[in-house]
């Protein structure tokens, strides 16, 4: 048993290490002069960086928060008018980047734009004789990302309620609750784990956020670390930021961690029968379907059917040919990523679960905090050591052999591909860490008594059991790749473009029209696997008929 154990620590900290490096070299920074940029920063701009990031991060929080697990309680609970719909309908926006969805509310919101366009028209208005609500403000970025980032919640809390045992919600209904306080008081506290997980994703995401808060105008601390690296010539003092806003996040667990004491989320039971469902009709159905409705229509619809119109009045004129390619290194780069950090997320966790010390509850908990750093300054974090590697590879082959073999870490997709699972880890971590909470421990002790070793009880038991939260957890990474901007841009190979650059390169020359074209391709190529994952999810619970 101990040389099991042992086993598993070295793949844990081997893990942990490598994804934690990029981390580490940001970290250093912090014992580096930064000379008087830090007086100029606090004199000037860094209390509105700090106190626009609260609002924005406590607004996108409690709104996800709400969205996210009442929509997911519907769907999974609930019978009405269109739930098969809105089961995998709800997950559209997380194909939507943020900055893409501000460009599509800002061409239509603005005082020349459709809507204000048709007020004015119709009741004979003139500008100025009228309030309208301002789109670019630190309001309407909050209304916005809440719009993009809810189906993390969504899709964890759909995840564990599907995960749910039935006799927990029979025990509550011999009790005389109904379906709405069945949901306050038992379903809510079971998925806190999970609930909880999808919303540090959520806070993490709103605190990297750059495009749609760089575009509306509104300072926060990562566009003031993006702000000090390249506008002012200061990456020290940039990374330095990160890495406050590293601890930042660290205090938001360890304190959610605190309050969360010794309780534990297990099932008692393996009975998993298919979940009731709560018949509504009337106007708590209507209530329901508008509930579900709002979300798609504002968040998905909406900014989609815009960006079409643009599309087809104007549109990329590369459109053709040229996006196979593009279509193509996004889906692969995808892909690759997503199964390698659901896969080390599988690792990471089952290691502190067999091996629960201190050391490998850290390590698990560095490796996954890439997340929390801009993408840019992950990507940084990485292109020092490895064009040092690079670097002396090369001088070392020309010394012996005379000849230079080139970039082959710095210069290859292999670089882009560790930079998502730094920086995309945490998302599958949070999520498998959270189902693999719930399985109890007496199943790991069955396990071993009928001889299973730890990677066979892994392999047998534990990974059937979390077979929707693994989906869950690969298709938000998926997408997010698919999304990825910052560190896509520093380090993809030369000649190797996604569709998300070829989006922000339109875009950001003021060609929106041509850029909704690329936005429309990484829109199209992430609904098809939303819709098959959430499918499967239903047919992976435990105890399913798969309807």
């Amino acid at each position: 048993m101990v040389s099991r154990l042992n086993v598993w620590s070295f793949i844990l900290f081997g893990i942990a290490l490598v994804v934690a490096l990029p981390v580490i070299v940001i970290l250093a920074h912090i014992f580096m002069p930064a000379g008087d940029i830090w007086q100029h920063l606090a004199s000037t701009v860094l209390p509105r960086y700090l106190t626009n990031t609260f609002w924005l991060v406590l607004m996108v929080g409690i709104g996800t928060l709400i969205i996210g697990t009442g929509t997911a309680w519907l769907v999974v609970m609930c019978r009405f008018p269109g739930k098969r719909l809105f089961e995998w309908a709800l997950l559209l926006p997380l194909a939507v980047p943020t900055y893409v969805i501000a460009y599509a509310y800002t061409d239509f919101l603005q005082v020349a734009g459709p809507l204000q366009s048709l007020l004015r028209d119709t009741f004979g208005w003139e500008y100025g004789d009228y309030f309208f609500p301002n789109i670019r403000s630190l309001g309407g970025a909050a209304i916005l990302i809440t719009l993009v980032l809810y189906p993390y919640v969504y899709l964890l809390a759909r995840a564990s309620f599907l995960e749910q045992s039935v006799c927990v919600l029979d025990v509550g209904r011999t009790l005389g609750r109904g379906p709405w306080h069945l949901f306050a008081t038992v379903a809510v506290p079971l998925s806190r784990p999970a609930l909880v997980g999808g919303v540090s994703l959520v806070l993490m995401e709103t605190l990297n956020e750059f495009g749609a808060v760089q575009y509306f105008g509104v300072d926060t601390f990562t566009t003031g670390i993006y702000r000090t690296w390249f506008g002012l010539g200061e990456p020290v003092a940039a990374a330095q930021l990160a890495a406050c806003l590293l601890t930042f996040v660290v205090a938001l667990v360890l304190i959610e961690r605190a309050s969360r004491g010794k309780r534990r989320y297990f099932h008692s039971t393996n009975r998993y029968q298919q979940l009731p469902e709560y018949p509504l009709y009337g106007w708590r159905a209507a209530s329901a379907l508008i509930a579900c409705l709002l979300p798609v229509l504002i968040g998905f619809l909406l900014p989609s059917a815009i960006l079409l119109q643009m599309a087809i009045v104007e549109g990329d004129s590369l459109f053709g040919t040229r996006f196979i390619g593009f279509a193509f290194n996004s889906l692969s780069l995808a892909t690759i990523a997503a199964l390698l950090a659901v896969g080390m997320a599988i690792l990471l966790s089952y290691g502190v679960r067999i091996h629960n010390t201190p050391f490998a509850r850290v390590s698990s908990r560095i490796a996954a905090m890439g997340y929390a750093i801009p993408g840019s300054v992950v990507a940084v974090g990485i292109l020092i050591p490895f064009a040092w590697l690079d670097n002396a590879i090369n001088t070392w082959l020309h010394t012996q052999y005379g000849y230079i073999i080139g970039l082959i870490f710095s210069g290859s997709a292999f670089i882009l591909i560790y930079a998502y699972v730094v920086r995309f880890l945490a998302v599958s971590f949070n999520a498998v860490e959270a189902s693999l909470g719930k399985v109890t421990p007496s199943m790991d002790a069955a396990a071993r008594t009928l001889g299973q070793t730890a990677g066979g009880t892994l392999r047998r038991i534990h990974t059937p059991l979390m077979r929707s939260s693994l989906l869950a957890a690969g298709i938000l990474v998926f997408v997010d790749v698919m999304k990825e901007l910052p560190a896509t841009i520093i380090l993809r190979p030369f000649n190797f473009d996604t569709l998300a650059v070829r989006a922000h390169n339109l875009a950001a020359d003021e060609r929106l029209a041509e850029a909704s074209t690329a936005s429309l391709a990484i829109v199209v190529v992430g609904i098809i696997p939303v819709i098959l994952l959430s499918v499967a999810m239903r047919r992976a619970r435990p105890g399913s008929s798969g309807r």
